[in-house]
C-alpha cells in the first residue's frame, strides 16, 4: 500500500503524480467512508420525525426535545476544523476509526437513555464524533484519488452529502412504522450499530495510513478562538425556538469579533512560519476555495431548511404520516443521487457552469414545487408536484457534488483536512441558519391566518433567497473564468515554497 499520497501533489488534476501509487483497494476503501459519511449525517435530519414520540415518552419539554437535534448539529460542527488539522497532522485513518467507533458506541447510548437529559448528553457526544469523523472523508478521498478519478469519488460523496439530508425524514418514518409503540424512536438509533461496527471492521482492513506532518505544533489558541467563535454564531440559531434569536443576539457580534481575532492569529502564526490550524492562504491562493465556500454556505441555508418546512406543511397541515410524509419529497432525494454520481464526471468538462445550471434547477424546482402546492388541489398537489421535485433534485445533484470538487480539487493533499473541515463548518453554519429561520417564518405566517399553503409558499421562496445568492456568486466566478480565459489559478505547490509547509510536509 503507497503511504505517498499523504503529501505530494497540490491536489490539483493534472498535476504531476509520478510520486503517486494507485492504492488497488481505493474503491472499495472509499464505500466505507462514504456509509460512515452517510450515517452521520442522516442523524441530522433522520430524529427530527421522531422528536414528538420522544417528548411524550420521556416526558420532556420542547426545549429539551429541542436540544436532540440541535444539540448534535452544534457539537458537529464545533469539532470540524480542529479534527481536519489533526488529521493531517496525525494519521486520518486512526482518526477515522476512533471518530466512527466512537459514534457507534454514542449511538448505542442514545438508544438506550432513560431520560431526556442522558439523550442530550450523549447525542452531544455523538455529534461530537461525527464531527470528528466528516472532515477524514473528503482528505482520504484527496489522498486516494487523483484526476479524473477524484471527480468520480467526489461525485458519490456529493450524492452522499445530498441524499443524506433529504431521505432522513423519509428514512425515519419507515423506522417509526416498522418500529411501532412507544420505544420505537430508540431503533432510530439502533440502526447505526451493525451498520457502523461492519464499517469499523472493513476500515482497519481497506484504508490507507497517512505519513505524519508537523505534530510537533498544535494550535492551542487558534482551537479555542475557533471554537467559541463558532459555538457563539451557532448557540442562539440552536435555541432559536426558545427565543434565542431575540435573546441572544448579542453572541453574533461576539462570534464575529472571536473569528475576526482568529484569522488575526492565524495570518500571524504564517507569518512566524508556525503551523496554524486553518491557513489563510487557503482562500486567498488556493483556486476556488473560497469561492466554493460561500457558494456551499449560501446554499445550505436554504437547502437544509426546507426539509423541516415540508414536514411540518405534509404532518400538521395535510395529516399526513411521517413515512407519507417522507415518500412525498423523496423523488427530490432519487433526483439528487442520479444527477451527483453523473455530475461528478462532469465537471473537469465544464466546472462552474456545471454549478450555474444545477442551481438554476433546483430554484426551478423548488419554485415549482411552490407554485403547485399552493395552486392545485390538496387530495393531489404533493403527487403533481413530484415530476417538478425530481428536477428541483437533479439540480442539486449538480450543485453539492461538483461544488465540493472544485472546492477541494486545488488543496495540498497535506492539508485536506483542515480544508474539508471548513468547508463543512460554513455548510453547517448554513444549515443552522436555514433550520431556524425557515420553520420559525412558517410558524409565523401560519399564526397570522392558519394558513399552511401560505406558509409553506413563504418559507419556500425565503430558501430561495438563499440559493438565488449561491447562483449570483457562482455566476459571476464562472463569468470571471471566461474573461480570464484560465480554467485553473495558480497550482497551490506555491505553499511548499513556504518554510512552515516545507518543514512540515
Amino acid at each position: 500500500m503507497s503511504t505517498s499520497t499523504a503529501s505530494g501533489d497540490g491536489g490539483q488534476p493534472g498535476a504531476r503524480n509520478d510520486d503517486h501509487e494507485p492504492d488497488p483497494r481505493r474503491w472499495r476503501a472509499l464505500w466505507v467512508t462514504l456509509v460512515a459519511g452517510f450515517m452521520s449525517l442522516l442523524d441530522v435530519t433522520i430524529v427530527a420525525v421522531a422528536l414528538p414520540t420522544v417528548q411524550r415518552d420521556l416526558h420532556a419539554s420542547p426545549a429539551q426535545v429541542q436540544w436532540v437535534v440541535s444539540g448534535y448539529a452544534l457539537s458537529f460542527a464545533l469539532a470540524l476544523v480542529t479534527a481536519g488539522r489533526l488529521g493531517d497532522a496525525l494519521d486520518r485513518r486512526r482518526i477515522f476509526l476512533l471518530a466512527l467507533s466512537g459514534f457507534v458506541l454514542f449511538s448505542a447510548a442514545c438508544g438506550a437513555a432513560p431520560s431526556i437529559t442522558l439523550l442530550v448528553v450523549a447525542r452531544l457526544a455523538q455529534g461530537l464524533a461525527a464531527g470528528f469523523m466528516a472532515p477524514q472523508n473528503s482528505a482520504l478521498i484527496q489522498q486516494m484519488f487523483r484526476g479524473a478519478e477524484r471527480g468520480r469519488a467526489f461525485g458519490f460523496f456529493g450524492a452522499t452529502v445530498g441524499v443524506s439530508s433529504a431521505v432522513g425524514p423519509l428514512a425515519g418514518g419507515a423506522i417509526l412504522a416498522l418500529a411501532s409503540g412507544p420505544q420505537g424512536w430508540r431503533w432510530i438509533f439502533y440502526v447505526n450499530l451493525p451498520i457502523g461496527i461492519l464499517a469499523v471492521l472493513l476500515g482497519r482492513r481497506l484504508l490507507p495510513r497517512t505519513q505524519r506532518s508537523g505534530r510537533g505544533h498544535v494550535d492551542v489558541p487558534g482551537i479555542v478562538l475557533l471554537g467559541l467563535g463558532v459555538l457563539a454564531l451557532m448557540y442562539p440559531l440552536v435555541q432559536a425556538e426558545s427565543g434565542g434569536l431575540g435573546g441572544l443576539w448579542w453572541l453574533f457580534l461576539v462570534g464575529a469579533g472571536l473569528l475576526a481575532a482568529f484569522v488575526w492569529w492565524q495570518r500571524r502564526l504564517v507569518a512566524r512560519d508556525t503551523q496554524p490550524l486553518l491557513d489563510p492562504r487557503l482562500f486567498t491562493t488556493v483556486r476556488g476555495y473560497a469561492v466554493g465556500a460561500g457558494v456551499g454556505t449560501l446554499y445550505f441555508i436554504g437547502f437544509s431548511g426546507v426539509w423541516l418546512v415540508f414536514a411540518l406543511f405534509y404532518q400538521h397541515g395535510l395529516g399526513f404520516s411521517p413515512l407519507r410524509s417522507g415518500l412525498a419529497v423523496t423523488p427530490f432525494a432519487l433526483g439528487s443521487a442520479c444527477a451527483a454520481v453523473i455530475a461528478g464526471r462532469l465537471v473537469d468538462r465544464f466546472g462552474r457552469l456545471l454549478t450555474v445550471g444545477g442551481l438554476s434547477g433546483v430554484i426551478l424546482g423548488l419554485g415549482g414545487t411552490a407554485l403547485l402546492l399552493r395552486l392545485a388541489p390538496l387530495d393531489t398537489a404533493p403527487w403533481i408536484a413530484a415530476p417538478v421535485l425530481f428536477v428541483g433534485g437533479l439540480g442539486s445533484g449538480c450543485v453539492v457534488s461538483p461544488n465540493i470538487t472544485m472546492t477541494l480539487r486545488d488543496v495540498p493533499v497535506r492539508m485536506a483536512g483542515a480544508a474539508g473541515g471548513a468547508l463543512q463548518t460554513g455548510q453547517r453554519l448554513g444549515a443552522a441558519v436555514g433550520t431556524a429561520a425557515l420553520p420559525g417564518l412558517f410558524y409565523v405566517v401560519l399564526g397570522h391566518g392558519h394558513d399552511y399553503r401560505g406558509a409553506l409558499v413563504t418559507a419556500l421562496c425565503a430558501a430561495l433567497v438563499g440559493m438565488a445568492a449561491s447562483l449570483a456568486l457562482a455566476t459571476y466566478d464562472w463569468l470571471h473564468d471566461r474573461r480570464a480565459h484560465t480554467s485553473r489559478g495558480p497550482c497551490p505547490d506555491e505553499f511548499a515554497h513556504s518554510p512552515v509547509h516545507a518543514r512540515h510536509s
